[in-house]
């Protein structure tokens, strides 16, 4: 086949096509990570999986790089290039629910605020993220590790099925009836075997939730951590949250003279019966004296909106993780000693429980390979700043070189930088060959590289 011109492309597609010099090509490339500055040759806004279609067959036939960009929170930059194509599917946002079968189809574009916004309405919810506007396409095919978590199990576990533009250009539907290697594949194995324009999932009755943020001092924080993983073990399923290390923000419920300060941090999210959110609660609070709180019932979407501001668009982001079976004393020590250096009130520690359902699921059943660890560690460093980058990276890298002997060998790939691509076969383990074979069967050239890449 001869090769797609720019003004072809054009005739092809409903969406927008911007090259440079084009009204508005800054701002379409720009991305949520402000370190991530580059610039495609050509950026696609994708009305629907036609306009995917043509944006894929574009990018292949003049062998350019193809970035998929849904949310555009990838940290590593993996939804923009240079010289290359960028598929954005955020004009692909539309939800449709069916409250009978409790299901919801999202296309690809669609954000966890859009998702919970549609599902809210019927009293409904699927295990999302932390951050509203992080895109419901990289979370899911990473895995999807949020509040609802222990309960749901992970937002891959929730997948029903998923419409796949692969690399030759064609639409397959890939569910446990058809395309079930890709259907594997999909669930934990990230961007690797084509752009996903529409997920199906399984939903819930979780309307309102009981719980928010509790902060405490600084000097508790190993109590915390100690308390936290003890309480966590044994908590109905219905319990979600996790223990951090923030910086106060100014907030009407922190009083005044304690913004600014570091402290340790838990964030409870009960999704049982509400009139049992505060003695479900009570037991993470009692750990310690209890600084400021802004905890009680509020509908879930509002939880998992409520760190949205920390994180807008145009910061700084490097980050690093790992998978935890076990937070040992030494572990905790390695948090003590860097948890407290964090550098803005933008960055976090977080350590996120996977357990409860997520344990049930056979550790063969998905790509995601690390279903014995009980929590998942995130190194967020996020600033506003670029002169600070140096010193930041400093203490990220710091803290994980920290951390990583007391971990696993691999971490979640949602989380992981740029630089983290000699450690896929850690992040797959077993995994990684079956991988491999189901990116030759879909994606043999790679055109799906600009990931945490599954070389074929």
């Amino acid at each position: 086949m001869g090769r797609l011109s720019t003004d072809q492309l054009r005739e092809r597609v409903r969406g927008i096509v911007v090259t440079p010099g084009d009204d508005g090509y800054e701002e379409a490339r720009k991305v949520h990570n402000a370190m991530i500055d580059r610039t495609p040759g050509v950026i696609v806004t994708c009305a629907n999986a036609g306009d995917v279609m043509a944006t894929v067959d574009y990018a292949r036939e003049n062998e350019l790089d193809l970035a998929v960009r849904g949310g555009g929170h990838s940290v590593p930059g993996f939804g923009t290039c240079d010289d290359g194509v960028v598929a954005d599917l955020s004009g692909m946002r539309g939800v449709r629910v069916d409250p009978v079968r409790r299901t919801a189809r999202a296309e690809g574009g669609a954000t966890w605020g859009d998702l919970n916004a549609a599902t809210h309405a019927f009293g409904l919810a699927t295990t999302g993220g932390i951050i509203s506007t992080t895109g419901i396409g990289g979370l899911t095919l990473g895995g999807g590790i949020g509040y609802l978590a222990r309960g749901l199990g992970l937002s891959c576990d929730n997948l029903i099925s998923a419409d796949v533009v692969t690399a030759d250009g064609r639409m397959v539907v890939a569910d446990e009836k058809q395309h079930q290697d890709l259907f594997w594949a999909l669930r934990g194995g990230g961007g690797n075997f084509g752009a996903v324009t529409s997920f199906e999932y399984r939903l819930a009755p979780v309307k309102d939730v009981y719980g928010g943020p509790m902060f405490f001092e600084l000097e508790s924080a190993g109590t915390v951590l100690r308390a936290f993983q003890e309480l966590i073990r044994d908590a109905p399923e219905e319990m979600g949250g996790f223990p951090a290390f923030q910086i106060a923000p100014p907030l009407p419920f922190v009083p005044e003279d304690r913004h600014g300060d570091t402290m340790a941090l838990i964030v409870a999210c009960w999704s049982g019966p509400l009139e049992e959110g505060p003695n479900a609660v009570k037991p993470f609070r009692d750990i310690a004296p209890v600084v400021a709180e802004h905890v009680g019932p509020m509908p879930y979407p509002a939880l998992n909106s409520a760190f949205d501001a920390l994180v807008p668009p145009g910061l700084q982001h490097y980050w690093k993780a790992n998978f935890v079976t076990e937070l040992t004393e030494d572990a905790i020590q390695a948090h003590l000693r860097h948890g407290p250096n964090i550098p803005t009130v933008n960055s976090a520690l977080h350590i996120y429980p996977v357990s409860g359902a997520c344990h049930r699921v056979p550790a063969d059943a998905t790509a995601y390979a690390y279903r014995d660890a009980s929590f998942a560690t995130v190194i967020a460093g996020m600033w506003p700043d670029p002169a600070d980058n140096e010193a930041n990276t400093a203490w990220v890298r710091d803290y994980y070189e920290a951390t990583a002997p007391h971990s696993e060998e691999g971490g979640y790939i949602n989380f992981m930088a740029g630089d983290d691509q000699s450690r896929i076969k850690a992040n797959y383990r077993s995994h990684y060959d079956r991988l491999v074979e189901v990116k030759r069967a879909y994606d043999p050239g790679n055109l799906f590289h600009l990931n945490q890449n599954i070389k074929p």
